[in-house]
């Protein structure tokens, strides 16, 4: 057995007693350093809940009659007015989880619902006519991530000149006029009481649903879904690691068009015709949507089912100011305040996050 000196042990004490101390400290200051994260954490998947159920209440309150508002009919109505901006958001979430962004929404769903309700005016099958509006989207997703990767071209600016190219190529096929196609079941997709009672909410709404679900589980656990977080996270990073990232980009957008132009079909069957004018500033929506349900626009942050909530939120609101009878452009100024608020508080959580 090891003895001290009794004038040693003292001194031994008082050496285990300041250590002591100096690690007590540092466990409290690495304590309070992972609570800002901790907090960001719980605020990233609690935030679109909160602001979901904020914006019911609100206009719970504000309309006249809260138990219309808040019925299974007006629930409905709601559901299927959010499976456009829902499907977009799906593809948009990718996007921006990547780090990237894509401001040709609207247009290519417009062309999509051009495609489509030509193909059926055509007399093409409707299952034909849905998979040519579909792969149109793809096919432009993919001229989008060939532009970025190809010709370097910054997402911003590559999507931007996406944007006039398909609203353009889309009036150019109706021949600038609305394109009229004949009874099929492709016009039943968005209605917002189907035929078959038992489906209880519209078809569109199921399959959005349906996507949504599989998407999650792409980005979640398969190995193309952690490589689109990386990509966001550092390119660099992941160039480094030995991610094909020129690749990687084009499937994202590729993949990110089919989406679109699935949404460009629900746009058909809600119009049940197609219209290259429709869609002008739905980008605005699809992108806050992923913003508000929790993705950066800084890359590498981002989830299905806040997207979901995202579009819920956007839905609602525009339902609430219809209620009220709010003009649209009151409609666009919210809108457009939620974005810039969203924005600030990804920013204000990444700030307390590296501070």
């Amino acid at each position: 057995m090891r003895t001290y000196h009794p004038r040693v042990f003292p001194q031994l004490e008082q050496w285990q007693k300041r250590k002591h101390n100096e690690l007590v400290s540092d466990v409290k200051v690495e304590t309070a350093s992972a609570r800002p994260a901790l907090l960001n954490a719980w605020l990233a998947r609690l935030g679109p809940f909160i602001g979901l159920i904020l914006v019911i209440a609100v206009f719970a309150v504000l309309t006249e009659s809260p138990a219309r508002y808040l019925s299974p009919f007006n629930l409905r109505i709601v559901l299927a007015q959010t499976v456009i901006v829902a499907l977009g958001a799906i593809g948009m979430t990718m996007i921006i989880v990547s780090g990237g962004i894509d401001l040709s929404v609207g247009s290519v769903i417009a062309l999509s619902s051009v495609v489509t309700a030509l193909m059926l005016r055509g007399g093409y099958p409707p299952a034909i006519a849905v998979l040519a509006g579909v792969l149109a989207g793809g096919l432009l997703g993919l001229v989008n991530g060939l532009v970025i990767t190809g010709l370097r071209v910054v997402p911003f600016i590559a999507t931007l000149g996406m944007l006039g190219v398909a609203r353009g190529s889309a009036k150019w096929l109706a021949g600038q006029q609305t394109v009229n196609v004949p009874p099929t079941w492709v016009n039943e997709l968005a209605v917002t009481f189907p035929t078959p009672s038992w489906l209880l909410l519209a078809p569109g709404v199921w399959v959005a649903l349906l996507m949504s679900i599989l998407t999650a589980v792409i980005l979640r656990n398969t190995v193309f879904g952690r490589r689109v977080f990386a990509l966001g996270s550092n390119e660099s990073a992941a160039l480094a690691c030995g991610i094909p990232v020129r690749r990687l980009k084009l499937w994202i957008y590729s993949l990110a068009g089919l989406y679109f132009e699935l949404a460009g079909v629900m746009q058909m069957s809600r119009l049940r015709q197609g219209d290259p004018t429709v869609a002008v500033g739905a980008e605005l929506d699809i992108i806050a949507a992923v913003v508000i349900g929790g993705g950066s626009l800084s890359g590498g942050e981002g989830s299905i089912l806040g997207s979901m909530i995202g579009a819920l939120i956007m839905a609602f609101l525009r339902n609430g100011c219809q209620q009220m009878g709010w003009p649209n452009y009151i409609q666009e100024i919210i809108i457009g305040a939620i974005i810039v608020i969203a924005v600030a508080i990804d920013r204000f959580r990444h700030s307390r996050t590296f501070t």
